[in-house]
């Protein structure tokens, strides 16, 4: 049963303080746990970040350099400012000053991100052939890489680089498959700095171009208002719902996620919001923080942005365009948040919760009135449906938001509200900047190596060919390597390492030399996106389940396991898609997108009831099976399982209707 039920005068009380935010933010987000500067280096700092958007902007309006200079550039922006902003151990983050060795390793930052555009000619021409000063400063560049990567990201993302690196070092050492004959440290040097398979390579390419622009979008977005506008709006649609607060939160994240890039950022900013007005009426505090952090993670996986990480598929996928990535994505997504949404319903339902009541509602008209906030955002997919280049749209997305925030006082954005939207968008960009450099020492490893394909061939032995196990142990892969990583250099890594196996599988039938079609490449990458992003709500590490423990007072692990459950969507969705890839609304006719989208629908219907153990009223052990069958039938993407499921939901419902009485007089009989 609930904790308590004291009344809610008030759905904002019990709201965390911005200092407060701040403070779980640092706990459970790297990218947050930045020095509290003052003086002179706050303005070094402040004109680093608003130079380092000016020339992403003049870039993104004028035309980019050469792929070398403005990759390092924006390698040497992003390094440097690190290191003057984040502190070597968290527990000094708070302390204004900068020692003086990351002064110095913020100027050596500074010296790698000009040595391409200083010496360019000379390096073009004498590719190939390294001087002592080149392996010098690529050695350099890489031990500043990491190092960046760990303070601004996180230990997991640069302990996988590192292994990749002993990897490439020590190919010959290693046994069976994974054997390679290995790369000396000046191979290895020229890989990592001077080719673009290294840190210069596609991942840092898509940071400094549309990444960047789109981050930008998103912070003068933030600075109308429309993140607080996101959690009245959510209020308004959804307050009075059964269980409302619940459904409060999960529309409250779908929308962040549209602008943010990071779980743990969507708990703290909406759960900080929604997850005290769950308490409040009546949620456990395990499960109202589970709601919070489920809602907020499957925020990455929602169109148009992702977490930035579509911009990245773009680009590894080939073939393919930004606009045709949202599209595949919208129902995988829609039916993610669907499935937490049933699910909060029927345990709102079977713990007898109702949503809030009208002197706790805010005005709708006034709220509404508002909805002008969102326009940017449609503008954006707008611009994106017409066929705009994906920069130019976030580029006009940013000159939507200016216009727009002009139509009231309370919004408008001057000067200096635009000055510091630059800088914020920076900073919000230097972790992303410092994750897919790191990503790019994996990249260039199993480039060089070949380890995707010998990865992939590996899983496929191990699973016996067959395409459910290889999907198994690919999912348990990309759980595992997902775990801490932000969503950017989650992507690239379980991209990199786990969809080789997917795709490998899935063209096994093919002749040798065949192109891999858009529609399997596609199928394979989002599968280990999905699960890449689900590492937030799943234990032992769940950081998206601990922050919102930490704003619930829940207990963490249980808060994960109950947002595992939530978001038991996330683990059949994408091997839904797999099979039938009419989900990703590729290669199939409209009447077959709805029947999957239906038939997947009414299967979530089933396993939420099946979870929570209620329907149109509470189930016994017998119907609760049943629905978790029904379910799995209706989600399997066959003809005849999506009969005998339809059977078997309609069945259950009927029962459920005709005992619905009696079962409230305690006179149910066993089904």
């Amino acid at each position: 049963m609930a904790d308590n039920k004291e009344p809610l005068k008030d759905p904002a009380e019990g709201q965390l303080s911005e200092e407060e935010q701040q403070e779980l933010l640092k706990k459970y987000d790297p990218e947050a746990n930045t020095r509290d500067l003052g003086g002179i280096l706050k303005q070094v700092v402040f004109f680093g970040l608003l130079a380092f958007s000016l020339f992403q902007l003049y870039t993104a309006i004028f035309g980019q350099y050469t792929a070398y200079i403005q990759r390092s550039i924006h390698l040497g922006f992003a390094l440097s400012l690190i290191f003057l902003l984040f502190p070597f151990r968290r527990k000094t983050a708070r302390k204004g000053r900068v020692p003086f060795y990351d002064v110095i390793l913020a100027l050596l930052s500074v010296g790698v991100g000009l040595y391409w555009p200083l010496n360019y000619a000379d390096l073009v021409l004498r590719v190939g052939r390294m001087t002592d000063l080149d392996t010098i400063v690529a050695i350099i560049a890489v031990l500043l890489t990491l190092e960046a990567a760990r303070r601004a990201v996180g230990l997991p993302i640069t302990i996988i680089s590192v292994a990749f690196l002993v990897y490439a070092f020590f190919g010959p050492y290693f046994p069976g498959f994974l054997a390679h004959r290995g790369q000396d440290l000046t191979a290895l040097s020229q890989l990592m700095f001077y080719t673009t398979d290294g840190i210069l390579g596609t991942p840092i390419s898509v940071s400094a171009t549309f990444i960047f622009v789109f981050l930008l979008f998103g912070s003068f977005l933030v600075k109308t208002g429309v993140g607080q506008y996101f959690n009245d709006l959510a209020v308004a649609v959804a307050g009075k719902l059964t269980g409302g607060p619940a459904k409060v939160a999960i529309f409250s994240s779908a929308l962040q996620g549209t602008i943010s890039g990071s779980s743990v950022a969507n708990v703290v900013t909406s759960g900080s919001y929604t997850i005290p007005m769950m308490k409040k009426l009546g949620y456990r505090k395990e499960f109202a923080g589970a709601v919070e952090a489920s809602a907020s993670t499957g925020g990455q996986l929602m169109p148009p942005i992702m977490g930035a990480a579509a911009f990245l598929m773009v680009e590894f996928i080939g073939g393919i365009t930004y606009w045709e990535i949202a599209k595949a994505a919208a129902i995988p997504a829609l039916l993610y948040f669907a499935g937490i949404w049933i699910m909060t319903h029927f345990e709102a339902k079977r713990i007898g919760l109702s949503g809030l009541t009208e002197d706790q509602m805010p005005n709708r008209r006034e709220v509404f009135k508002k909805i002008y906030l969102l326009l940017p955002i449609l503008g954006i997919i707008i611009f994106l449906l017409i066929g705009i280049p994906t920069m130019q749209a976030a580029l006009w997305g940013i000159v939507l938001t200016v216009v727009v925030s002009a139509f009231d006082k309370n919004t408008r954005l001057g000067f200096m509200d635009m000055i510091h939207a630059l800088v914020d968008g920076a900073r919000t960009a230097l972790a992303v900047a410092a994750a897919t450099a790191c990503a790019g020492i994996i990249v260039g490893v199993v480039v060089k190596t070949g380890l995707g394909l010998s990865l992939a061939n590996g899983l496929i032995s191990a699973s016996g060919g067959h395409l459910i196990l290889t999907l198994f142990f690919t999912m348990l892969a990309a759980i595992i390597l997902g775990m801490g990583s932000p969503t950017t250099a989650n992507y690239v890594i379980t991209s990199t390492i786990a969809a080789p196996a997917v795709i490998a599988l899935l063209m096994l039938d093919e002749p040798a030399g065949v192109a891999v079609p858009v529609v399997v490449a596609l199928s394979a990458h989002l599968f280990v996106f999905y699960f890449g992003i689900i590492a937030d709500i799943t234990p032992p590490v769940a950081l998206a389940a601990f922050a919102a423990s930490g704003i619930s007072g829940g207990d963490p692990i249980k808060t994960g396991v109950n947002a595992a459950k939530l978001a038991i969507a996330a683990f059949i969705i994408p091997y839904m898609f797999v099979y039938n890839p009419a989900m990703l609304m590729m290669d199939a006719s409209i009447l077959e997108i709805v029947w999957v989208t239906a038939t997947a629908l009414a299967g979530m219907i089933a396993i939420g009831a099946g979870f929570v153990g209620y329907w149109y009223r509470k189930l016994n052990w017998m119907e609760r099976i049943g629905a978790l069958a029904a379910g799995i039938m209706l989600i399997f993407p066959e003809n005849m399982t999506d009969i005998f499921g339809i059977a078997l939901f309609v069945i259950l419902i009927a029962i459920q209707i005709m005992t619905k009485n009696r079962g409230s007089k305690g006179k149910v009989a066993a089904a």
